[in-house]
């Protein structure tokens, strides 16, 4: 599942943490980064690299809510629904994003587009309701409208890509 470049990095890893244990949470995110999810096979490789059980490996899984677990759409989009967010409308943006796409909670959409989930606190109370895509942009302080600008955006932006490539 990892190459030799991606095998000296886990060693680097591994050499900060006086058991390999410690590395477990990098090398989950290493492969979600490169897969999208974990899934069972890569669980039980990643405890062979590491000499983790797969029980202990599945339970930091299932435990981690941002560990997916099954594959995601190439836009997965978390809502936060915490209290903050809850408080200025993150229920309603989360149903009227749901309704829009024609999927439910943790389903993706035809075609494989856009993944939903309904997340915890993801740390921007100050600029609640807001949304988290690929675990790496946010958008704040959201509206129905901006919800469905950032929709039509991703779709303008999937079908640039697919054109040029």
């Amino acid at each position: 599942m990892f190459d030799e470049k991606e095998l000296k990095k886990i060693e680097e890893i591994k050499s900060r943490y006086p058991e390999s244990n410690a590395a477990l949470l990098p090398v989950l995110w290493m492969i979600q980064e490169k897969h999208g999810w974990i899934s069972e096979d890569s669980m039980k490789y990643v405890g062979d690299l590491l000499d983790i059980s797969y029980e202990h490996i599945l339970g930091v899984v299932t435990f981690y809510t941002m560990f997916n677990q099954k594959p995601v759409g190439k836009y997965h989009l978390q809502i936060c629904t915490n209290v903050s967010c809850m408080l200025r409308g993150g229920y309603e943006l989360f149903k009227y994003t749901s309704e829009k796409l024609g999927i439910n909670n943790k389903e993706t959409s035809d075609g494989d587009m856009f993944t939903i989930e309904e997340v915890e606190c993801l740390g921007s109370c100050a600029t609640a309701p807001m949304m988290q895509v690929n675990n790496k942009e946010y958008y704040e302080n959201l509206t129905n409208e901006k919800i469905d600008e950032l929709i039509k955006k991703l779709h303008e932006d999937s079908q640039s890509y697919t054109k040029a490539h």
